[in-house]
């Protein structure tokens, strides 16, 4: 949810379904679990390969594109360093200067994500997640974006 929040935040403009897509953009990993970088690089096209395939299902699923436009693929990207940034730092226990070395310093200035950044149960995070769900689904289908 961090994600969808900052591409918000950086894009304020942009419609509601791809806003989904940034929610969702993490979907492969509740499949085949996360992996940290390293690891992915070792792997190399083959784990790309499967991960944008089953991306690719999660966004058919959900009315959306199989693949995103090459700008949003962007912005969730700059959007997901930005949410290891913070994470890193108040999450992680990194410092300033060590999470900076790793993900390089936000460009951008947030806004209420204090309560996404608060320790809460898988159960909380799960209702949080599908209630904003919803607002993007509803918001689609309104029409409003």
């Amino acid at each position: 949810m961090l994600v969808e929040r900052i591409v918000g935040s950086l894009d304020p403009g942009v419609p509601a379904r791809w806003r989904l897509a940034a929610l969702l953009h993490d979907g492969p990993e509740y499949v085949i679990g996360d992996m940290i970088s390293p690891f992915k690089a070792v792997i190399g096209e083959s784990y790309k390969s499967v991960e944008a395939r089953i991306l690719a299902a999660i966004h058919m699923r959900f009315a959306l594109p199989a693949n995103t436009p090459a700008a949003l693929t962007r912005l969730v990207k700059q959007a997901d360093s930005v949410a290891a940034f913070i994470e890193a730092t108040r999450i992680a226990g990194f410092n300033v200067a060590e999470a900076e070395q790793f993900f390089g310093r936000p460009k951008v200035a947030m806004r209420n994500i204090e309560a996404l950044m608060a320790p809460m149960d898988s159960a909380h995070a799960e209702t949080l997640f599908l209630a904003r769900f919803r607002e993007l689904e509803d918001e689609m289908n309104s029409g409003e974006n």
